[in-house]
Formats: structure tokens, sequence, C-alpha cells
């Protein structure tokens, strides 16, 4: 396994939309693999293909208490959503240090592959559906910053330019 890169906020390529994977293989099973050991690794509790360079509709999460029960979604489909809307607070890996509340739908029922290729439908409440569809936008290039309001998107992309040029000078 090995950690892959994240992208950082305003980085275009968060902006692409992703493919549907075709078949899951062992490709598929190693990014899955890869991309569970980085989200870890940074204390994620959800991480998008999108947000590792690679434009496949691809999710690993684990909302868990104990962090050990990791969830896969290939070619993930909301097939219900609540009418009933909730606001959370969120952050996201590709905006570091960055929390804001976003309004989502309080319950989603979703439809996937697994790890190996078979079908898995659920019902998710809570940070789980919050997860679900923070990282389903990531498939479609969306950003949870384009929730907010054009001034504090504009604040929040000033501050991530102005952070990512500070580490490259120090690197």
């Amino acid at each position: 396994m090995a950690r892959l890169n994240i992208l950082r906020y305003p980085d275009p390529r968060l902006h692409t939309v992703a493919r549907p994977v075709a078949v899951v293989d062992e490709r598929i099973r190693r990014l899955v693999d890869d991309m569970l050991e980085t989200m870890y690794g940074a204390d994620g509790v959800g991480l998008a293909a999108t947000q590792v360079d690679v434009h496949e509709r691809v999710i690993v999460m684990d909302t868990s208490e104990s962090r050990d029960r990791p969830l896969v979604l290939v070619n993930p489909e909301l097939v219900a959503r609540s009418d009933e809307m909730a606001v959370a607070e969120e952050g996201c890996l590709s905006v570091p240090q960055i929390y804001d509340r976003v309004e989502r739908h309080a319950r989603v029922s979703v439809r996937a592959l697994d790890r190996d290729g078979r079908g898995l439908e659920f019902d998710a409440d809570g940070l789980t559906a919050v997860c679900v569809q923070h990282e389903m936008d990531h498939l479609v290039g969306k950003v949870f910053v384009e929730y907010l309001s054009a001034f504090k998107r504009e604040r929040i992309r000033t501050k991530m330019l102005k952070r990512t040029r500070e580490e490259q000078r120090s690197a």
C-alpha cells in the first residue's frame, strides 16, 4: 500500500467529473487500499478518488467511532434522499483546517459496488449521510466550499493559496 498525494483546493483537478469504473479489478482494489491508507493517515472520515487525482467513481469512508469499519463505494448512486434537511459542520482533506456548516439531506439511500465488485445498498443518516453526500460531490467535481457564500469561498481560496506558497518556500 502507498500513501497518495491529496489535491488541495483550489486545484482545478478537483473539478474534474469522475467516470464510472468499468470493472472492479486488482487495479481498483489497490487504489482502494491506497486510498484507505491515505484517509486514515490524514485522520479523515472519507476520501474520493478525485481528491487523489484519479478520476473514477470510487469512495472510501469510515465514520465509525472505533475507526475500524471501512466502507468502499464503487460507482455509488443516491437512490433516495429525505425531504428533511440537516445542517452539519464539514471539513475536507482537500481543504485542510477549514470547517463550515453545510445543509444536506438528513437521510439517504445508497447503491454501489464494494471492494470486490459485489452490489450493496444501505440507508444512512447522521455523519454517514453527510460523508456520502460530501464524497459524492467530489465525484462530480464539487468541493464543499462551493456551498458557502462567494465571500467565504474567496477568503478560503486566498488562505489556501497563501498556505501552499508558504509550504513551497519552506520545502
